[in-house]
């Protein structure tokens, strides 16, 4: 066995050092890693959601400055706009548009797709990455736990609705591509399927936010397997302990006791690049990744979900949305 891989399956067995900046810095020197910002993404179109702060803005950063057509989705049309201007100074690509959409609604995300089809001609890659913690027990507009709608039902409405522009491009070489942006939360968890909005016991944020990456997660392997015969490879990663603005609001004190071994947002952001960008990503699909390699989907045994889970968990997400996703 390579004795780096070795060192890599340690690393990841121990977690604390594997999600911390020392399990970033390690393998980036053991496995001498492709400078991604010597790869070129222009003519190639990218979808980035919650794209204003955090893991999202240093992704579409890194993207303009690759040369890539930047689609920017988010809510908050100012906030949008503000990055609009600063990443046009900063990169000087004048390729970004702005979409504004609301994953906690259906309607919006329709909307928002509706436009974004009017608009684009391709979509290369689409970025799942907008995520919110709420300590408290929430509703969207369309009356679903607001976690599991923005992070789960809303997703699973966009990526539908644009699989035309995805599909355009899935016989290019490289093909099209779905990034999930999940979190190592989302090993806690398993997939509950007779209580997907958290209705029963005591709500927890975190572990609301847990249940709903593992949704999501569990979702994008049945996009992979269900998309592979039209040439569309789609992809978890998550980012390991990444010091964002949403970390420090909603856990502060893990935010604290990480200290300086917390990734930076460029550290976190790097595996979402590679799956986005990198010539080789483009082989593989239905794979969850830290740090450029695959890792398991489960980690405690009692968490593990079947491909019958993965079915079901499908068929009620599209029978709550009311979509049908198109995968003729």
């Amino acid at each position: 066995m390579d004795p780096r891989a070795l060192a890599d399956d340690v690393l990841e067995m121990l977690v604390l050092p594997s999600f911390s900046r020392i399990g970033y810095d390690l393998r980036r020197r053991m496995f001498d890693w492709e400078r991604l910002d010597r790869v070129s993404l222009a003519g190639r179109t990218v979808l980035v959601t919650g794209p204003t702060s955090g893991l999202g803005r240093t992704a579409v950063s890194e993207l303009a400055a690759m040369g890539a057509r930047v689609l920017l989705v988010g809510r908050d049309p100012d906030k949008l706009e503000r990055t609009k201007t600063e990443l046009i100074a900063w990169s000087g690509n004048a390729e970004v548009a702005c979409y504004v959409v609301d994953l906690g609604s259906l309607a919006s995300v329709r909307a928002g797709a509706a436009t974004i089809l009017d608009s684009e001609t391709r979509l290369d890659v689409l970025v799942d990455n907008a995520g919110a913690m709420f300590m408290d027990r929430r509703v969207s507009i369309d009356g679903f736990e607001l976690s599991f709608a923005t992070m789960v039902v809303g997703p699973f409405v966009l990526t539908s609705r644009l699989l035309p522009l995805l599909r355009a491009g899935a016989s290019a070489a490289p093909p099209s591509r779905i990034v999930a942006v999940t979190s190592g939360g989302q090993y806690t968890q398993r997939l509950h399927l007779d209580d997907l909005q958290y209705v029963e016991g005591e709500y927890n944020g975190p572990f609301a936010y847990a249940r709903a990456k593992r949704a999501q997660v569990a979702l994008m392997r049945e996009w992979a397997r269900r998309l592979r015969p039209a040439g569309i490879v789609a992809n978890a990663m998550h980012p390991g302990w990444a010091d964002t603005p949403g970390l420090a609001a909603s856990l502060p004190g893990f935010r604290e006791a990480l200290g300086p071994y917390a990734r930076t947002a460029e550290e976190g952001t790097d595996t979402i690049i590679w799956l986005a960008a990198a010539e080789d990503a483009g082989r593989m699909t239905g794979g969850l990744y830290l740090d450029r390699r695959r890792r398991p989907f489960d980690r405690i045994p009692q968490t593990r979900s079947s491909a019958a889970a993965r079915r079901e968990l499908w068929d009620l997400v599209a029978a709550l949305s009311g979509e049908s996703p198109d995968l003729d």
